[in-house]
């Protein structure tokens, strides 16, 4: 059985990076830390008891769950744990420290993997030193081994040191690629008592040793599936008979490109997939694209979606072919609090490993941790998502992607001073 326990943050991080599990199929992660969390005494909650089961987005089809599964069986998750998730991935785990009379403190960390390859020479060091990613076309290109790795020793550092009165509650999100996951967790009940929160993130090209107190402004995201459904007919001899799926995507692509940009603020639109299994001499029948919007506020971005909705309907139409559409992910955006700002940065500066502090930073992409932050905000919370700097060599979701470990540490303690101060 795979066990984190006798593992340092550096091993278990390498541990994460070579058993990489993309979004909702994160069994063996999930299970590897609700065991050691168990043991610490930590209430768990697994899977539809962390997420809203009704409210996750892109899931995948039950024979890749039944898969991921049966793989992180195989390689060692607790069995007890995969029982109590019933394929749902996720978990949310808390304690009370102290004589509990502080407050109840949230933090958030991603756990899922890329979709990709990842690079297998002697350039690429966790091929070279024999960490590299055991999973075709899964990849930890992002960090969030990593990140698994800090919330876990976030945990380890309050067991082992204490000087916290109240209640820690340590959020293992799943499906953060996309924007699925962060909303189904945002729906349950356990952010409604949490007064402060903070999530996190390595790298973003940022140098070990600095810190941004908060990163905030993240482009409010939509991504949206397409499915084109015609006839098909031989295209040399009776192409009037077919109803063209691959036409209406043409036609849908263009005129997507030309939404007018809004006067009030960013916008963006890309086509980032399309897929037609056709040969040249058949009229297409069916072609599925994913489209990807964003906007500088969540009307911006519906305002996008909108548009690329209708654009979408009428190539249909104008082709006559069927159309299928289904909401693959979503993220909002948030501001952080100027008062939790100043506890991370008051807690970075006092870190002898840290040696740059950045008060504030728009983050420029997107995240869904901001389902959680604005959640935990409208219920009178205050909230920040932290930078920590992790000298990536190579750019986030490439296949070269790598972190400098002395990062974690550097993780654990930020956070665990800074909620010391709250």
């Amino acid at each position: 059985m795979a066990d984190a326990r006798p593992l340092t943050l550096r091993e278990l991080r390498r541990d994460l990076h070579a058993n990489p599990e993309s979004g909702w199929k994160e069994f063996r992660t999930t299970a590897l830390i609700a065991h050691e969390l168990d043991e610490r005494d930590y209430t768990l909650h697994l899977g539809a008891d962390a997420v809203d089961e009704d409210a996750r987005l892109g899931v995948p089809d039950e024979a890749d769950i039944a898969n991921a599964v049966a793989r992180a069986r195989e390689n060692g998750a607790p069995e007890s744990y995969l029982e109590r998730m019933d394929d749902i991935t996720g978990l949310v785990a808390e304690k009370t420290y102290g004589d509990g009379t502080g407050p109840t403190v949230g933090v958030r960390v991603d756990m899922d993997a890329l979709e990709r390859s990842e690079a297998t020479d002697d350039d690429h060091r966790p091929a070279r030193d024999g960490f590299g990613s055991t999973h075709p076309n899964e990849m930890h290109a992002c960090g969030h081994d990593g990140h698994t790795a800090i919330g876990l020793g976030i945990a380890r550092e309050f067991d082992e040191n204490g000087g916290f009165d109240g209640t820690l509650k340590l959020f293992f999100q799943p499906a953060e690629e996309g924007g699925r996951g962060g909303k189904p967790m945002s729906e349950t009940d356990h952010l409604a008592d949490v007064e402060y929160f903070l999530a996190l993130h390595l790298g973003l090209g940022n140098e070990t040793g600095m810190v941004v107190a908060a990163y905030e402004h993240p482009l409010s995201n939509a991504k949206l599936d397409v499915t084109f459904e015609g006839a098909p007919s031989h295209a040399g001899n009776a192409p009037n008979e077919g109803r063209n799926a691959l036409q209406a995507a043409t036609t849908a692509i263009q005129n997507l490109y030309a939404i007018p940009r809004h006067a009030d603020g960013t916008t963006r639109i890309n086509v980032g997939k399309v897929h037609s299994p056709n040969p040249q001499n058949i009229v297409a029948e069916e072609v599925q694209m994913r489209v990807e919007v964003r906007g500088g506020s969540a009307e911006l971005n519906e305002y996008m979606l909108e548009k690329a909705r209708r654009v979408v309907e009428h190539a249909a139409g104008m082709h006559d072919v069927e159309l299928q559409t289904g909401l693959y992910g979503k993220t909002t955006t948030f501001t952080a609090d100027d008062a939790m700002i100043e506890a991370v940065a008051d807690a970075a500066s006092d870190l002898d490993a840290v040696s740059t502090v950045v008060d504030r930073a728009d983050m420029g992409g997107s995240e869904d941790a901001s389902y959680l932050i604005r959640r935990v905000q409208e219920n009178g919370g205050e909230a920040t998502y932290i930078g920590i700097g992790a000298s990536n060599p190579y750019g986030h979701h490439t296949a070269r992607f790598d972190i400098d470990e002395d990062s974690l540490n550097i993780g654990v303690d930020v956070v665990a001073r800074t909620v010391r101060t709250l």
